[in-house]
């Protein structure tokens, strides 16, 4: 037999306040027909003062641990992808913790900006197919509005807040491609891209910082660096595109999103898109399109699923599960 790390619950927050692309018009030369045309994004979430990233993700782990039945006490560990955690330490996860009223197992933050689910993700599967951890709550969290340049429109008109988590659990399967569960992982950086995508402050410059972007470039890594990746983790899980029930990309921008899909060769009728309600919520955008796409109907148990982000780094990477 194989130990499988088996999604059996999802579940996502976002933020009561709703920002619609026109809201922008009265402070930056923009307007909604520029923001949509160039990444398909009609409005996004803010989250309200004094409301954090832990807040975000325990609302979120609370809405996965229902949807799997299970209570705090059934976790054995928490990781909370996250670039906008609330403090420099403790965790986010750690506070998540707290807040869940979990006294035992473990918890710790991952760090990969927007590739950040994916990469915990995958460090959740090797943890619980090496028995470390039996159900481990994968949480994707973030405040972006806190790290905004208000007067940069090429970058602060595409971020949005929200929380999107995950429940694994460990169960047997027969080491094939039928089983459920994670069935391949495929993770990658390249440090020499750093500057295409970074925020212009942290803890040893003692400031807080704006994140900064060179969209094209961004752009033209994107498209080649994430089918490259769906392509790799679906050869190493024993399965070809013709085989995908479902796309969950990271939620950056429509173009990048149907260039990856084109380049896979794959419809956009089986790419889950989220990105017109939320924006780019970073790590929390796979976490977040995967509990929508249940909620729709469109993710059943049993669909082969494929997910995909890449992120400042620059880090990019790629999860094949079966529902």
């Amino acid at each position: 037999m194989t130990l499988r790390a088996v999604a059996i619950g999802i579940g996502h927050y976002l933020p009561d306040r709703v920002v619609p692309n026109s809201e922008f018009e009265a402070t930056l030369d923009t307007s909604d027909e520029w923001i949509r045309s160039r990444s398909g994004i009609e409005r996004r979430h803010f989250a309200a003062d004094g409301e954090t990233t832990s807040n975000l993700a325990t609302r979120a782990a609370t809405a996965a641990l229902k949807d799997a039945g299970l209570a705090a006490s059934d976790i054995d560990a928490i990781i909370v992808a996250t670039s906008t955690a609330d403090l420099t330490f403790p965790s986010a996860a750690t506070m998540v913790q707290a807040e869940l009223g979990m006294r035992h197992g473990f918890a710790f933050d991952v760090q990969a900006v927007c590739a950040g689910f994916v990469y915990a993700l995958s460090t959740a599967n090797a943890m619980i197919v090496s028995g470390q951890a039996r159900r481990v709550l994968v949480i994707g969290a973030e405040t972006f509005s806190r790290i905004m340049d208000w007067t940069d429109r090429a970058t602060c008109v595409l971020f949005g807040d929200g929380a999107g988590a995950l429940v694994l659990e460990a169960q047997d399967g027969t080491g094939t491609s039928e089983d459920r569960g994670v069935l391949a992982t495929d993770l990658h950086s390249d440090g020499q891209f750093k500057d295409l995508l970074y925020v212009d402050g942290g803890v040893s410059t003692q400031t807080t910082g704006h994140l900064r972007m060179q969209g094209n470039q961004v752009f033209r890594h994107a498209v080649e660096k994430l089918a490259a990746t769906a392509e790799a983790a679906l050869d190493k899980a024993g399965l070809s595109a013709g085989e995908v029930d479902w796309i969950v990309p990271h939620q950056a921008n429509i173009r990048i999103i149907q260039g990856t899909a084109r380049k896979m060769g794959l419809d956009m009728e089986k790419v889950v898109v989220t990105v017109q309600d939320h924006g780019n919520t970073s790590a929390a955008s796979i976490p977040l399109a995967l509990s929508v796409g249940k909620q729709r109907g469109q993710i059943k148990t049993g669909d082969v699923v494929v997910t995909e982000a890449i992120g400042g780094g620059l880090a990019w990477g790629a999860v094949v599960l079966r529902w």
